[in-house]
């Protein structure tokens, strides 16, 4: 999927929704902010960071961006305290110990993937992705694995923590109650096409085109 003409500024401490339908883009926008697609043309600049552009191409491991994946992708042969730790360059007990108290998860230290519920996985994910600090984190359909029982309070818990750290995070879903909890401003992709960017509230009273009508499913 090529993004044509995308241009996007996001505040610290911001949280996006990009949302669309199956090949509108939003993977590929979040695999080349993450580094893990180089672009043909334009440019990606993190706190005044150059990642990419015409003559620069940050390597993903040098980028600090923590990523969060719609499977979580978890080894299942390291338990919960060795899956969180593994990507630091040196040993740090007492940070997994905090991320461990913060994510609820310091009973469950020693247990394996597969011994976790969805929830419980997903929270380790977040944890793997905050241990180094990012400057940006970024999650891609992170809720879609979830029971419908627990998937509002997993909302809660992801929203609350990202406030708390005043993280800059773009939330990558095809599900707009989603982007309604979560996001303060959302983005409509179409075809590599930015349709429209705003509030919920800007883009349910005002749609830019009959596209974005029909995809809130909105009677105006």
């Amino acid at each position: 999927m090529i993004l044509d003409h995308f241009d996007l500024h996001l505040e610290e401490g911001e949280i996006l929704a990009i949302v669309g339908e199956s090949g509108s883009g939003k993977s590929t926008l979040l695999r080349l902010i993450a580094g893990l697609e180089k672009p043909y043309s334009g440019s990606i600049v993190l706190n005044r960071e150059v990642l990419s552009d015409d003559k620069n191409f940050l390597p993903p491991a040098e980028r600090r961006i923590g990523l969060v994946f719609q499977d979580f992708a978890l080894f299942p042969h390291l338990n919960v305290k060795d899956n969180i730790a593994f990507g630091l360059r040196k040993n740090n007990p007492q940070r997994v110990k905090e991320l461990l108290s913060e994510m609820q998860l310091s009973n469950f230290e020693k247990k394996y993937p597969h011994q976790l519920s969805g929830g419980e996985q997903q929270r380790v994910a977040l944890a793997r992705a905050l241990i180094l600090n990012p400057n940006m984190l970024m999650l891609d359909e992170p809720f879609s694995n979830l029971d419908t029982m627990i998937r509002q309070s997993v909302r809660n818990f992801v929203k609350s923590l990202i406030r708390e750290k005043n993280i800059t995070s773009i939330l990558v879903t095809h599900d707009l109650e989603d982007a309604k909890q979560l996001a303060g401003r959302i983005v409509v992709l179409r075809e590599g096409h930015q349709q429209q960017i705003g509030t919920w509230e800007e883009i349910t009273q005002t749609p830019a085109n009959d596209y974005v009508k029909a995809l809130f499913k909105l009677s105006l």
